[in-house]
């Protein structure tokens, strides 16, 4: 398993075995108070649970933006994005050095105690993904098929903490979340593929 921070100027460096190209994480983007802001903002909006193929999920989602409806295969819109989320995207896009009118999606994911999330690959209409993880500490698995077998890598996801997919491990390698044992948040930020080169 990769271990990944932060250098002492801030930018994200693998140690133990690479990260995948594309892959970039920042592991104390927002402090603890910033991290109660955003999770009481959290616990206010409506939840439903993470449906699949007619499948409810362990997990509960709340979309903005714009949302992938899966059984007419396009995207649709979806709730306008709560301030909050606006104000914690330009947070990130300012570290990660993006432009944050690029980012036309938010999805956030709530994971109580035994939720986790299987291995999948966003979908293809989307871009980049910037992630916020918070509340609990989880680990990105991340894998790609090599021949018969798996290329396999993973990440610690610190509460606070934020990565970037892109490029490569975006568009080559599978990601998941292992079940977790305490309450975590994730927001995740989407481009549209045609605006990632």
């Amino acid at each position: 398993m990769m271990g990944v921070q932060a250098d002492l100027f801030g930018e994200p460096v693998a140690t133990g075995p690479a990260a995948p190209a594309g892959f970039r994480y920042w592991p104390d983007l927002l402090s603890e108070d910033e991290q109660a802001r955003v999770v009481r903002a959290l616990q206010a909006l409506s939840f439903k649970p993470y449906e699949h193929l007619g499948y409810l999920g362990n997990r509960r989602i709340a979309a903005f933006g714009r949302r992938y409806d899966l059984a007419r295969q396009a995207l649709e819109a979806a709730e306008p994005w709560p301030a909050f989320l606006q104000e914690l995207l330009g947070q990130l896009t300012d570290r990660a050095g993006l432009p944050a009118e690029d980012f036309v999606q938010a999805l956030v994911n709530e994971y109580q105690p035994g939720a986790g999330i299987g291995w999948h690959r966003d979908r293809p209409v989307y871009g980049r993904i910037l992630g916020v993880s918070l509340l609990s500490p989880s680990i990105m698995r991340l894998r790609q098929k090599r021949g018969a077998g798996w290329t396999r890598a993973g990440a610690p996801l610190a509460p606070g903490s934020a990565y970037l997919l892109s490029g490569e491990v975006r568009r080559d390698w599978e990601h998941s979340i292992t079940p977790m044992t305490a309450l975590r948040y994730s927001i995740t930020f989407r481009t549209l593929a045609c605006l990632t080169p």
